[in-house]
């Protein structure tokens, strides 16, 4: 029955509401294939979670995108579009950044910026646009911090990330702009690096630029990928668990008065997750000839792990397409598992819980919202914009 479903993670009607169609697939196709756009793809929670479990029959060696899909990805995408051995020795290097002591410190400062964006749209009077005016810009600067880009630069670089992940709808394909934003990006970081390398600092550039696997020093290009990774990444997936976060509320205003409550904001945050992922999904490529659900993926195919479409599986999360505070939420698939697992989910997490934290202790709960705009990407699930009205404590 898969031939009636039609999927297609480029289809702008897709974006704005995936849930339905990720019911059907889970249980009229289970493993779905697009031959038009040549792919495959799992939904079902158990599904998803083991293959994402096993690099060596998965592997990530062609990227995480499709739109991206290349044997030479690594070079943009850095470590994630590697599998270990080489990804273990990447991500071992990065992840000192990303230590649980490391992320808890940054506590502090993440609250400092928060407050200073909240109290610039409280003084302007309480109307103003959550993703534009507030959400996007924390995890923007926080990010920039710890790689080391001036604060003169980080809302140009905030721009070009946004850029960057602009999509022509039905095919997927990069478009200008978006080219053109990766290159300028590509090229401000390579020009960090050089002075990096003439004047170190204590930032994440001159960390990568001392650092060595195998006793080999990462060259500029090696460098300038983790850097474009971490920029676009870690702008982004805050970002839109944010928004999704501040939205899903505003629609269910029962679950809002829990979010509200003292507490509740890490359960407000561990719903989102589950409910409305940011990160949609990702693609690996079939390293030999498999079998789900009685179908044949054969070797060499690009298969999708819809995470977002496990965390709504009835089998593991009853009554899923309910937002839930209650709820327990501990088996969600938001930042994949295994050993790609995401490197940024401690940061991701606090920071939006101090983000929500802060706004529950400086807004009433009966905020307002409007028409939202929605990014269109095949992977990244979340908005654009969202005009929002409070009201001070």
């Amino acid at each position: 029955m898969s031939d009636v479903i039609i999927y297609s993670p480029y289809d702008h009607a897709m974006h704005e509401d995936p849930y339905p169609t990720y019911g059907l697939l889970r249980e009229k196709a289970p493993v779905y294939c697009n031959d038009t756009l040549d792919f495959w793809a799992l939904t079902r929670h158990a599904d998803v979670y083991t293959a994402g479990r096993d690099y060596t029959t998965y592997s990530n060696s062609h990227g995480v995108s499709l739109e991206l899909w290349s044997p030479d990805i690594a070079k943009r995408q850095s470590f994630i579009a590697m599998d270990p051995p080489n990804h273990t020795q990447f991500r071992a290097l990065i992840s000192r950044a990303f230590t649980p002591r490391r992320v808890a410190e940054l506590e502090p400062r993440i609250r400092e910026i928060t407050r200073s964006y909240l109290h610039r749209v409280l003084d302007a009077g309480g109307d103003f646009d959550f993703i534009a005016d507030l959400a996007q810009s924390i995890p923007a600067d926080v990010i920039s911090e710890l790689v080391g880009v001036p604060a003169a630069d980080r809302q140009q670089i905030l721009r070009w990330s946004n850029e960057s992940l602009l999509r022509e709808e039905g095919s997927g394909a990069i478009t200008a702009s978006s080219a053109d934003a990766t290159l300028r990006l590509m090229g401000y970081y390579g020009q960090l690096i050089a002075d990096r390398r003439a004047h170190p600092g204590d930032d994440m550039v001159s960390a990568l630029i001392a650092a060595e696997i195998d006793g080999q020093r990462l060259s500029d290009q090696d460098i300038g990928a983790v850097l474009l990774l971490l920029g676009v990444a870690g702008n982004e997936s805050t970002t839109k668990i944010l928004g999704n976060a501040w939205y899903q509320a505003a629609r269910h205003p029962g679950q809002r008065s829990i979010a509200f409550q003292p507490g509740r904001v890490g359960n407000w945050v561990e719903e989102t997750l589950r409910y409305d992922s940011s990160g949609q999904m990702t693609v690996r490529r079939v390293t030999r000839d498999v079998e789900w659900h009685g179908t044949v993926v054969p070797a060499g195919s690009r298969l999708l792990l819809i995470f977002a479409a496990a965390n709504h599986d009835p089998r593991v999360f009853p009554d899923p397409e309910t937002f839930d505070l209650e709820r327990d939420t501990s088996r969600t698939i938001a930042f994949g598992t295994g050993p790609h697992f995401c490197l940024g989910a401690s940061l991701a997490r606090l920071e939006t819980r101090v983000v929500l934290e802060e706004l529950v202790a400086a807004v009433h709960e009966n905020y307002g919202v409007g028409m939202p705009v929605r990014v269109h990407h095949p992977n990244i699930h979340g908005l654009r914009s969202l005009p929002t009205t409070v009201k001070p404590r």
